[in-house]
């Protein structure tokens, strides 16, 4: 199959915009929650929806009497907290426009959206958000930005305040003033290659690919009464846009900005479903693997882990054998309802995206009795353009077109997109916009295929590609998933563009790295640096890396890797935000250690 085409199941009126979520869910008479948040005696509290309604409104009345005027950038910098979901809607019902800006940012990526997006205010979080946006605004002249509020001083307060003679009916005209055409939000692109991108998204991305998600989506996942825990940044599409689907749906979100806390949180607010990257699931899977080991029942998880994987697999296939459903049973009481509890006990569903999962992690969860259902999609395509579904899932793939979107493959292998989910284009750059587009379908610069089922899979990034020396076309992402699916690894990166051979890159799992190294001799407090150089972890990615070559051909297969003694993260500048590699500044910095790679041998 080449073409895939969903029809819509909902269709809006146009004149909606993604506040009337807000007026639905306020409207009926159970009131229902819709976020939850920590108070002073670190206990969840609800916040129904009237009570949000009502705050939303007030501060949106305080943008208007600040001089806020319809179609106005403003811009939001925090962590992900139940007041990045509050201003972001008051910006809406004020007829502005938010711009998310991650709260790691420095002062010139904050200046570049800022000033490419005309933002005309910010509402950050802290004091030491507020200084980066003030320096950022006086290094490079942003004459457009007038006014900063803090989400922890008294910014927020103040425009209650500020807003406490701004009529309804004021505020109404401005809510309503945009309808599905009109920009509601300029998302930047991560930024991997080059300067970030404003794409804007209209509130038709929002409202449409909300409606038609919960058409087959509702009954199940995103159903009233379900609840999340949000722990992505909310100015990463992604966690924006399920936020915004959990209100249409009437979901309740609550919130941790420290992923470091998230299994007590997990524990505490007992969420029915989930949503993450790739790599989360790996260190859910691999911490489990070895606590498990450092209790000696390292063979009894392993066994368990083989089964749900067995499980899944013969599930998928329409039959089950017997003493496998026998031996699944066991080990559910042995192992996979503590593995559940340990996420609260009342997970049923994940949503992943970000990347792609793997077939195998996919079946340990499926398993184990969490569901993910992995979906594919792009800041310029409002997140997700494909998703599997619990009554439609097809472990290994990106799942089939939502409703109202549509999937080509061009002759070349990439993936075009359609529909609902697609961007209106690049903020001031028609010229960019018009590279994107190809006959009215969106270029995604990924590559993939259908299968006849018009299930969607993954398999590489077109600006990615490596073409050795000798001519062969190798997709790195094949390889790289697989090794850093290994407990001690963390990240990846193949090389082997004009080169000779592949080879990669390989940094170490600093927090899984005190475990690991207990139980294979390693020294009790050991380095990553002084790790990198022992023969134990250098025998662990060496069988790490031949168990990828075993999916891949000769010439594609790794012939030599190295180990270096720092990570990969966003704050080194080598990842982004939603924990993609940034390939070209990675080969940047560690040019030395790729250069002795090449110079050093040649493998046969």
């Amino acid at each position: 199959m080449r073409e895939i085409t969903v029809p819509a199941q909902v269709v809006s009126p146009r004149t909606m915009n993604t506040t009337d979520f807000v007026l639905r869910q306020a409207r009926l008479e159970t009131n229902p929650p819709l976020f939850s948040r920590r108070n002073a005696d670190n206990v969840w509290v609800d916040i129904s929806a009237k009570e949000f309604h009502a705050d939303v409104c007030a501060i949106a009345k305080g943008l208007i009497a600040s001089g806020i005027q319809v179609g106005d950038r403003v811009g939001i910098m925090a962590r992900t907290r139940y007041e990045w979901s509050l201003v972001d809607f008051a910006i809406w019902f004020a007829g502005a426009v938010s711009v998310p800006i991650y709260e790691t940012s420095s002062p010139s990526q904050v200046a570049w959206n800022l000033g490419d997006s005309q933002a005309v205010a910010v509402i950050a979080e802290t004091a030491a958000h507020e200084n980066v946006i003030r320096q950022a605004a006086q290094n490079e002249g942003l004459t457009t930005l007038k006014d900063v509020w803090q989400m922890d001083g008294d910014g927020l307060d103040a425009l209650r305040d500020a807003g406490r003679d701004v009529a309804d009916d004021v505020l109404e005209v401005h809510r309503t003033s945009n309808g599905l055409d009109d920009v509601a939000t300029i998302i930047y692109t991560s930024g991997t290659t080059g300067r970030p991108k404003g794409c804007m998204l209209t509130h038709h991305n929002f409202v449409e690919l909300s409606e038609n998600a919960l058409a087959v989506l509702g009954s199940s996942v995103v159903a009233p009464g379900s609840q999340t825990i949000m722990f992505l940044p909310l100015a990463h599409v992604f966690a924006r846009y399920i936020s915004v689907l959990a209100i249409a749906g009437g979901a309740k979100v609550g919130h941790t900005p420290d992923i470091k806390n998230l299994l007590p949180d997990l524990q505490s607010f007992k969420p029915t479903f989930i949503l993450a990257v790739p790599r989360v699931f790996e260190k859910v899977y691999n911490s489990a693997a070895l606590k498990a080991e450092g209790d000696g029942k390292g063979k009894i998880f392993a066994a368990a882990a083989q089964t749900a994987i067995d499980f899944s697999r013969a599930s998928q296939g329409g039959r089950v054998p017997m003493v496998l459903k026998a031996k699944h049973a066991l080990f559910d009481r042995l192992v996979y309802g503590k593995l559940r509890a340990a996420m609260g006990g009342n997970v049923r569903h994940a949503v992943s995206g970000g990347g792609p999962l793997g077939e195998r992690l996919g079946h340990f969860f499926q398993g184990i009795g969490l569901q993910i259902l992995e979906g594919y999609g792009l800041t310029e395509t409002t997140a997700p353009i494909t998703v599997n579904r619990p009554e439609r899932i097809k472990i290994g793939t990106v799942g089939a077109p939502l409703p109202g979107n549509a999937v080509r493959i061009a002759d070349d292998g990439e993936i075009l997109a359609q529909g609902v989910c697609v961007m209106k284009g690049y903020f001031g750059r028609d010229d960019l916009t018009e590279e994107a587009f190809v006959d009215g379908w969106f270029r995604t610069g990924d590559i993939g295929e259908l299968d006849d089922q018009g299930f969607l899979k993954i398999t590489g990034r077109k600006k990615e590609i490596i073409v050795t020396a000798g001519g062969k076309n190798v997709v790195p992402a094949l390889l790289e998933d697989q090794i850093r699916a290994d407990a001690i690894v963390s990240q990846c990166l193949v090389l082997g563009d004009n080169r000779p051979f592949i080879a990669a890159i390989v940094t170490l799992d600093e927090e899984a790295l005190p475990q690991w190294g207990r139980h294979h001799g390693l020294p009790e407090g050991i380095t990553v640096a002084q790790a990198a150089k022992e023969p134990a972890v250098l025998d662990a990615v060496q069988r790490a890396v031949d168990k990828a070559n075993g999916s891949v051909s000769h010439a594609e297969s790794i012939k030599s890797f190295r180990i270096v003694d720092t990570d990969f993260t966003e704050g080194s500048g080598h990842l982004t935000p939603s924990l993609k590699v940034k390939r070209a500044q990675v080969l940047k910095d560690f040019d030395a250690v790729v250069e002795e790679i090449y110079t050093a041998r040649k493998p046969a």
